[in-house]
C-alpha cells in the first residue's frame, strides 16, 4: 500500500485574487482551473518542488466558511514551505511586500521565518 497527501483545501475569498497572489508572489504554478458550476471551480496551485502537495483553492460559499478565510487554524502556523534557497525566497517575500510576522531566525533545523498569505493564514518558510 502506498499513500501520499495530494491536496490541502485552503478556503479563500476569491479564486482569481488567490491565484494571482500564489503564482505572482510565491511563484507557485497554476496546475488546474476547471469551472464546475456558475460559482464553483476546481483550482490547484503548487510550489515548484517535485512531488509537492497541491493547494486546492476553495472559495468560501457559506457564512461559516467565510468566517474561516485567513484563520483556518485558529492563529497557528498552517502551512510549511521548505526551500533550498532561503535567502532568495526571503528577498522575494520582501520584494513582493509579503508581511513577515516573525524572523528570520536560526533554529536547530535551519533558518525559519513566519509570513502571512493574502488572507492572513500563517506560513513557515524553512531553509
Amino acid at each position: 500500500m502506498n499513500h501520499r497527501l495530494m491536496h490541502i483545501a485552503l478556503v479563500v475569498a476569491d479564486y482569481d485574487e488567490a491565484i494571482a497572489w500564489y503564482t505572482e508572489k510565491l511563484g507557485f504554478s497554476l496546475v488546474e482551473d476547471t469551472r464546475l458550476s456558475d460559482v464553483k471551480r476546481w483550482v490547484l496551485v503548487q510550489p515548484s518542488g517535485e512531488g509537492s502537495c497541491q493547494l486546492l483553492l476553495a472559495k468560501a460559499a457559506t457564512d461559516e466558511q467565510k468566517s474561516r478565510v485567513g484563520n483556518q487554524t485558529g492563529g497557528r502556523v498552517f502551512l510549511f514551505l521548505h526551500t533550498d534557497d532561503f535567502e532568495k525566497d526571503h528577498q522575494n517575500l520582501m520584494k513582493h511586500q509579503v508581511k513577515i510576522v516573525r524572523g528570520p531566525v536560526v533554529e536547530e533545523y535551519g533558518q525559519v521565518l513566519v509570513f502571512e498569505d493574502l488572507y492572513g493564514n500563517l506560513w513557515d518558510l524553512i531553509g
